[in-house]
């Protein structure tokens, strides 16, 4: 599939970088598929001067019936630009993102509008974060913020979960969970954690115009300061749900209320 670099995913001041507009994928499979899917925009294609074989020619050819332009760096690069020196197979390729936004520049634009936001805090997972962002698009939701510390990049295993929707997923970036609650907070927005601990039932809780629900990483939960936590109520003895899982019942319950 494809991987994103960790370099470039946003800032606490709202600079949009071109590493928030792409996500970088690489391989010369993945690299022809992008290629050749009308739902996809190619913004450039990077292809090391050592590399050739019929497949490249292949993606020289549909780039240059596409229009796509085409830019050849060394291997080195092209290692550095695809972030696995082991896979990139020489060649790159950068894919438009059109809903990915630092979280200042998202803030700014959503105003003081009524926003439902997911945060990852310490989701680890690769499978779990790219079904995040299949079911919060699917919801509409409005953004899903990941911390360029403790998240998973947009990389093969995301992209597969989220089967393909992370490309259009209206991904948030931000430095730190902790970043990302303060200036959450400071936006207006109530932050809820989810906990099996809490008496506040999800279903009976009026919620917040603006509301951030933090998702806690599978092993150690929740690390930031929440200022309301809920719960999803289970029961014959289940204790708690997937990550992912809950956060589609949170999705749906939010969405259901609209």
């Amino acid at each position: 599939m494809s991987q994103r670099k960790a370099v470039g995913r946003g800032d606490d001041r709202g600079e949009l970088s071109p590493r928030d507009k792409w996500i970088t994928i690489y391989g010369r499979k993945p690299v022809l598929e992008a290629l050749n899917d009308p739902s996809l925009s190619v913004a450039k294609v990077v292809v090391a001067d050592n590399a050739g074989g019929q497949f490249l020619d292949e993606i020289l050819r549909t780039a240059k019936r596409l229009g796509t332009p085409v830019e050849r760096a060394s291997s080195t690069r092209v290692k550095w630009l695809a972030g696995n020196g082991k896979q990139d197979q020489g060649v790159v390729a950068d894919v438009d993102a059109p809903r990915m936004t630092p979280l200042a520049g998202f803030l700014r634009a959503r105003g003081k509008r009524p926003t439902k936001v997911f945060l990852l805090d310490g989701v680890t997972n690769p499978g779990n974060v790219g079904m995040i962002l299949r079911t919060a698009t699917g919801a509409g939701f409005d953004g899903v913020i990941l911390p360029r510390v403790g998240t998973p990049h947009v990389g093969p295993l995301v992209i597969k979960a989220s089967a393909g929707v992370a490309f259009q997923a209206p991904i948030v970036n931000a430095p730190t969970a902790q970043v990302a609650v303060d200036s959450l907070r400071s936006a207006g927005f109530e932050i809820y954690g989810l906990s099996a601990r809490s008496q506040r039932s999800l279903f009976r809780t009026e919620l917040s115009p603006r509301a951030a629900f933090v998702l806690g990483g599978e092993t150690d939960g929740i690390s930031v300061p929440t200022d309301t936590d809920l719960r999803i109520p289970l029961h014959n003895g289940v204790e708690s749900l997937n990550v992912a899982v809950a956060a589609a019942v949170v999705a749906f319950e939010v969405a259901n209320r609209h």
